[in-house]
């Protein structure tokens, strides 16, 4: 029989890694230290629960159909703020809200290709989205990252064929944590534009980039709808990751088309958790401020203690947002690496392997760890466990 678009990609790496958990147990002086998933499990601050509580009892329309491409008020209330904190202009019909941003990236991508096209990702790339390429019919073609962990623009030219339809990003970046400069995004952006192609760029992150003011001037560009489609998430600004939120910004046209594929998946995004991220929009900015600063300071902690690992022959390949990308000194997989640590450490985290086709090298002496739930003391502790390691 014909394999089925779901037999074409691999398993889903975060739930493959919760099974190597069965049968191990974690003595109370030791206890687990998950830093397998790039999400925050505390849920969101008091205020915006109760702000829901109040929607929930007392706001008839978020317990209806809503808009294909979301709540109006949210759709304007992005289109503000990006215009603000890009620089450029971002009006209310270039905003999409989306059941998370995966399900961004799956629209974009519903819009963009047919079978046997092309998308051009770096790598180590966001497993998912390979995945969703994969079960698409589209092939992804791998742009090997270079100093930095950094793509370069020069090389994903050379990979451009009649069948390419976008180049995707994500800064910063998952799971390399590096910060993409500006002026590799735009570089990236002409490359896109001089090809007729478009470039995604994931921006789950932007509320923890360490640089001050806008990360790039894409948006500063008029025409940038043209070519552009970024993509966003509410879920790690707000802790509203179970609620399934997220947005996409792109031209009113493309929007059209991704409206057709919504319109059949979910037929409109979560209303409870839209009205939350509009509330938190407009009520948490010190909040989340508060939590951007929090993030900072774990990843300095993760650069301050990492001469506990050097020392042992590990490397820091990339550090930023909830994520540092490191390379282990040992004769072994990352694959084989990885479910050990389960048990000889207390350490549940990822293997490259799962960042990269298996076909490329580099993978298995590649390790992500997600910082986001742990804290100064957390990342001491992660570290002395690493670097007792005798195997």
């Amino acid at each position: 029989m014909p394999q089925s678009r779901t037999a074409a990609t691999f398993a889903p790496p975060v739930m493959e890694a919760r099974r190597w958990l069965a049968g191990v147990t974690h003595p109370a002086d030791r206890p687990l230290l998950n830093v397998s998933q790039a999400a925050p499990v505390d849920p969101p601050p008091a205020p915006m629960r109760q702000a829901m509580a109040d929607i929930v009892l007392h706001d008839a329309e978020a317990h209806l159909y809503g808009p294909v491409l979301g709540l109006p008020e949210l759709r304007a209330e992005v289109a503000v703020q990006w215009t603000t904190s890009y620089g450029g202009k971002v009006t209310a019909d270039q905003v999409a809200i989306t059941s998370g941003c995966n399900q961004a990236f799956a629209a974009a991508i519903a819009t963009l290709c047919t079978e046997s096209d092309e998308v051009i990702i770096p790598v180590p790339y966001y497993f998912n989205h390979r995945m969703w390429l994969d079960m698409s019919g589209v092939s992804t073609v791998p742009l090997p990252v270079g100093d930095g962990m950094l793509p370069d623009p020069a090389n994903a030219a050379a990979l451009i064929t009649s069948k390419t339809r976008a180049i995707a990003l994500v800064s910063p970046n998952n799971p390399c944590g590096v910060e993409y400069p500006a002026e590799t995004l735009s570089a990236f952006r002409d490359l896109a534009r001089a090809h007729g192609i478009a470039l995604i760029v994931d921006e789950t992150y932007r509320d923890f980039d360490s640089r001050s003011g806008a990360p790039h001037h894409l948006f500063t560009d008029p025409d940038w709808d043209d070519t552009l489609i970024q993509l966003y998430s509410f879920s790690k600004a707000y802790r509203l990751t179970g609620h399934r939120v997220g947005a996409v910004i792109a031209s009113p046209a493309r929007l059209a088309e991704i409206e057709k594929f919504l319109d059949t998946v979910t037929i409109c995004p979560n209303q409870l958790a839209q009205r939350a991220a509009l509330w938190g929009m407009q009520n948490l900015g010190d909040w989340l401020a508060g939590e951007r600063l929090e993030i900072l300071d774990r990843r300095a902690a993760i650069e301050d203690n990492f001469h506990l690992l050097a020392a042992k022959g590990w490397e820091l390949l990339g550090c930023g947002a909830y994520f540092a990308y490191v390379k282990h000194p040992f004769a072994m997989s990352s694959a084989d690496l990885a479910p050990l640590l389960v048990k000889e450490a207390g350490v549940l985290l990822l293997p490259g392997t799962m960042f990269m086709p298996p076909d490329l090298p580099g993978g298995e002496s590649q390790l992500r760890i997600a910082f986001a739930n742990i804290d100064r003391a957390g990342v001491e502790t992660l570290f002395n466990r690493l670097s007792s390691l005798e195997l």
